[in-house]
């Protein structure tokens, strides 16, 4: 049996473990800034206006009537630059089919431009922008982790998101016309 004071003490670092663990909680919790929407599946897209990597400025309205394929990416992130090889791919299969992968750079555009450079890709890149709130925010990526996709229907509401890379299954799954959610 406990005595009155290991018990005492065994209580208070309970409560340290537990208000440490909730204050930890709290810090990783990405707080959306006051009046920003962050979009849900089912919303319609925010229409932001993003660069290109030549400086050209395009609204997401521009891709209405296709299914789009947003991808959230970075050149420092391994996953993103390993699915990369797989969604140029899904870009040549489904292209001609009202499909279309947009690949959003969450990065500085100087090493987006040295990666793509050296690694080139054949669907569009546009700059996101990493002030807060960052376009993968508004586009419901309230972790902000990469890689991030959102799914736009012909229409521009959003159908699905994921947080995570894509395989080739969900890539053909989500870009088919027959099969698309």
């Amino acid at each position: 049996m406990l005595s009155r004071s290991n018990l005492i003490i065994l209580g208070l670092a309970l409560l340290a473990a537990i208000a440490g663990g909730w204050l930890q909680h709290e810090s990783r919790l990405i707080h959306v800034p006051e009046g920003v929407h962050v979009a849900n599946v089912g919303d319609l897209r925010p229409d932001l206006a993003l660069t290109d990597t030549d400086g050209k400025e395009h609204r997401l309205s521009d891709y209405h009537g296709q299914r789009v394929l947003l991808n959230f990416w970075a050149s420092w992130c391994v996953p993103c630059l390993k699915e990369m090889a797989d969604l140029n791919a899904a870009q040549h299969k489904f292209g001609d089919q009202g499909a279309i992968v947009l690949g959003i750079a969450m990065d500085d555009p100087a090493r987006v431009h040295a990666f793509l450079s050296a690694h080139p890709v054949d669907y569009p890149i546009l700059l996101g922008k990493l002030a807060e709130p960052s376009t993968s925010l508004r586009f419901g990526d309230q972790d902000e982790v990469l890689p991030f996709s959102v799914l736009l229907d012909a229409k521009g509401r959003i159908l699905a998101t994921r947080r995570g890379p894509l395989d080739p299954k969900l890539l053909a799954d989500w870009l088919s016309p027959a099969t698309a959610p």
